[in-house]
């Protein structure tokens, strides 16, 4: 099925001018929404590990020009610098934009691949939201309040040696798509980055012990096609475990429910004729 192109794509000076608008309205709540944002940064480590995780770097997506990344690395490292470190005080919020900036060639920042209306193109600091989506992971696994995440709305490649549950991310566009968390405890946690010979890796520090932990589980993952298109739903659940209690789950809660325009052909789905679009933005 062809997707009707929206006003701002036909005309990309319409585009900018929305762009720039949402851009002004996020600047403006930085200023007054009385957030205290996250902005120190320390080589020292906190005492105890929440969670590790580790991305691959180069991975093979698609037909997609290798290129591009290649330049997500440098992108990567660039953005990085401005994460690394980063203390999160109890009542602090971390955001994302606010830490790393907008992507500019002038910062460095080459063309790296990005996902936007619809399909995989080249832009000016793309890639950098496989920090986000390491980061989002490690704070899932944590007390943290997530407190705005966006997700792809279409899913652009066949899964290649996936490691997390579809849809477990956490995607960014300067500004006003946002990755935000809020320390609502009593504890210090510290994000801390860096780079192996093929992998970006990342944890969650905390200044005291947890006597629980989280496991995430995906349910209900299928391929469906409507009308000729294929999508992709999924659920992502969190289970709150004891530790020193035989992993006694003491918690159980979904954290989020995926579906995503598909654009390449799974090798198993399920013809669908009963779902309207109604159905599909309650998914």
């Amino acid at each position: 099925m062809k997707q009707r192109k929206l006003l701002s794509q036909r005309h990309p000076i319409l585009y900018f001018i929305a762009v720039w608008a949402r851009r002004i309205r996020r600047y403006a709540d930085w200023y007054f929404d009385n957030k205290k944002y996250a902005n120190k940064q320390t080589t020292e480590k906190l005492a105890f590990r929440v969670k590790k995780h580790q991305s691959v770097l180069l991975k093979k997506l698609g037909d997609s020009d290798m290129q591009l990344q290649i330049n997500k690395i440098t992108n990567l490292k660039i953005a990085v610098k401005q994460i690394n470190g980063i203390v999160i005080q109890p009542g602090e919020t971390f955001s994302f934009c606010k830490l790393v900036g907008l992507p500019t060639k002038r910062k460095g920042y080459l063309l790296g691949m990005e996902l936007t209306f619809g399909e995989a193109r080249a832009g000016i600091g793309g890639g950098i939201c496989q920090i986000s989506n390491l980061i989002h992971w490690l704070v899932i696994h944590s007390p943290l309040t997530v407190t705005e995440r966006y997700h792809h709305s279409f899913d652009p490649f066949p899964d290649d040696g996936r490691v997390l549950p579809f849809g477990s991310g956490a995607t960014v566009f300067y500004n006003y798509r946002d990755y935000q968390f809020t320390n609502n405890t009593d504890h210090v946690f510290q994000l801390n980055l860096w780079f192996t010979d093929k992998c970006l890796e990342g944890e969650l520090r905390i200044d005291t012990e947890l006597d629980y932990g989280y496991h995430i589980s995906e349910k209900n993952h299928q391929f469906i096609r409507i009308d000729g298109t294929f999508y992709r739903k999924n659920e992502i659940w969190r289970e709150k475990i004891l530790k020193y209690k035989s992993g006694q789950i003491v918690e159980t809660e979904l954290i989020t429910k995926n579906f995503a325009r598909v654009t390449y052909t799974p090798d198993n789905y399920i013809e669908d004729t009963n779902y309207t679009d109604t159905n599909k933005k309650h998914l």
